[in-house]
């Protein structure tokens, strides 16, 4: 609130504004030199408090009427915000962690089915191998003339 104080005429003389006759008409006084005695107590929230006395009763109780809806909508809007993630996240841990879990457990089968096939080719290739080093014209490769003599081949091979 403002406080009024009636200032007689004995205080004048007193006053931090008091000053000789011929500086009253002078321009040149500085009113930042004079100390204030009076806002040394005051605190910025005793200014902001001062001025609910200018603004009308009418404009503070739309002004608070209008953060009041404001603050309402954005606390509705975040509790929805805050239900539709917490509805995503529960969703994610209950369907996609153990949909990724079993897609991981497949792809780990498909590879080992991979290697197994890989092994028994390379195995296949290791016998055949094997066998052409031991007779390699026992065995018509393709592209090969027919009509060419074969080498002898012992009994048993």
């Amino acid at each position: 609130m403002v406080k009024v104080e009636i200032v007689e005429e004995k205080d004048v003389a007193a006053s931090p504004y008091a000053t000789d006759d011929e500086s009253r008409t002078s321009s040149s006084a500085s009113l930042s030199s004079v100390s204030s005695e009076l806002s040394v107590d005051e605190t910025f929230f005793d200014r902001i408090a001062a001025l609910v006395d200018i603004v009308p009763p009418s404009t503070r109780h739309s002004i608070s009427s209008r953060v009041s809806k404001t603050a309402s909508v954005i606390k509705r809007g975040g509790k929805v915000v805050g239900n539709i993630v917490w509805v995503v996240t529960t969703s994610a841990l209950l369907v996609a962690l153990p949909l990724a879990l079993v897609l991981d457990d497949e792809a780990k089968l498909v590879a080992q089915e991979k290697e197994m096939m890989e092994q028994q080719q390379g195995a296949q290739q290791t016998v055949l191998t094997y066998h052409k080093m031991l007779a390699p014209s026992s065995y018509p490769t393709p592209g090969s003339n027919p009509n060419q003599p074969k080498a002898l081949v012992p009994p048993g091979f």
